[in-house]
């Protein structure tokens, strides 16, 4: 396999080559886990020994809690404390999203069939491709936590080396192939946008172009700029629409007007972007479709618009409050107490509305000092 990995031009990081730092002041197992990371594949090699039980050291370099959601099956993962220090690696890899392609015995893969058959029977059983009977459950729990990975969850059997070989040889040419077609596909959808992106500009001047007095084109250029900002603020339940035209507070003072006064993140479902609960003080929230960096931004855009004359201000607000509904819903009150609503997720840490607000200016000095001043690859083959 080293020979193989060579002649493609990759770097093989294998322990019997020396290739692994054994840094003196931490154990071996741990020295193999922390090389990990620095490896861009895995390639896993499932064979009849179990390998040596990893130590209590080599575990905690690793996010359990991770892992769980990884796998429709983590049973292996109930006795974590039992395993291998080549499973150990693996799953190192599966928590840092490094590729890992695994290979299993075809011994080994028959006689995972016969044990997922007679579980319950797996004590008294002496199975012909195992070294040792006490190390087939966990070999072959192994397995199934792979084989239930929620992705990259491919486990290929194999008789001979060249099974490997020919296997690797064709998915990698495939993965070379798909990053260039994707890169195409970036560069087309990148030109897109940026024509997409001056045709919007071009319609905005065009549509400015016709507006006689210049206090209109003001006005229009304020629709176009603060339709973000409207959005936000039609979904608070403020006292009064004065305070949008006619005062002068902070957006953190407007926020205290609406009652807000904190912030916490919603736990997130997966593939959901990440939302914010705008909390108030008897309990219930505003839920916002974005992240709190969307709030530093709405900040800004307030910011400038407060500094507007207050008429200006109520003809921007009109006209973009008579939309009939085009703006899009950013705001949704849920009038339910935020750790009721979300009882098996909750959040922890929030941030107070003071904290919050002084965290984003801070996090953008740049931004804000403006709005002052302008009213070759590695793999690594592990085998077990």
């Amino acid at each position: 396999m080293r020979s193989f990995l060579i002649g493609l031009g990759y770097e093989p990081i294998m322990s019997e080559y020396s290739d692994v730092l054994y840094d003196p002041r931490h154990h071996t197992h741990s020295n193999c886990l922390q090389e990990i990371p620095n490896a861009d594949m895995v390639v896993l090699l499932i064979g009849s020994r179990f390998g040596g039980k990893a130590i209590p050291e080599a575990l905690s370099l690793i996010d359990l809690d991770n892992l769980i959601n990884s796998s429709f099956d983590v049973s292996v993962l109930d006795d974590a404390d039992k395993l291998s220090v080549t499973q150990l690696e693996v799953l190192k890899a599966i928590d840092s999203s490094i590729p890992v392609f695994a290979f299993v015995d075809e011994k080994v893969w028959h006689d995972h069939l016969v044990y997922e058959k007679n579980k319950e029977l797996v004590s008294s059983i002496k199975f012909p491709s195992i070294d040792k009977p006490e190390s087939a459950k966990f070999i072959f729990e192994f397995l199934n936590f792979l084989r239930q990975r929620t992705e990259g969850n491919s486990v290929i059997p194999f008789g001979k080396t060249e099974d490997i070989e020919n296997h690797l040889r064709k998915q990698w040419s495939a993965l070379f192939q798909r990053l260039l077609q994707e890169q195409r596909t970036n560069r087309t959808d990148e030109r897109r946008s940026i024509l997409i992106a001056e045709q919007i500009e071009d319609l905005k001047t065009a549509v400015l172009s016709t507006i006689g007095s210049s206090q209109t084109r003001d006005v229009a250029r304020g629709v176009i700029k603060y339709r973000r900002l409207n959005d936000f603020l039609r979904g608070l339940a403020l006292p009064s629409p004065d305070l949008i035209t006619q005062s002068q507070c902070s957006l953190e003072e407007l926020l205290r007007e609406a009652g807000i006064v904190g912030f916490k993140p919603i736990p997130e479902e997966k593939r959901r972007m990440g939302r914010t609960a705008m909390l108030k003080e008897d309990g219930t929230f505003y839920e916002l479709r974005f992240g709190e960096e969307y709030i530093n931004r709405v900040s800004m855009d307030w910011h400038s618009f407060s500094s507007l004359p207050s008429e200006q201000r109520g003809v921007i607000f009109d006209a973009l409050s008579d939309r009939d509904g085009m703006g899009m819903s950013i705001l949704k009150y849920r009038d339910v107490p935020f750790e009721d609503y979300f009882e098996e997720k909750k959040a922890e840490n929030a941030v107070s509305l003071e904290m919050f607000m002084e965290e984003a200016k801070n996090a953008h000095p740049e931004e804000s000092a403006n709005k002052s001043s302008n009213t070759n690859g590695e793999t690594a083959s592990t085998g077990s």
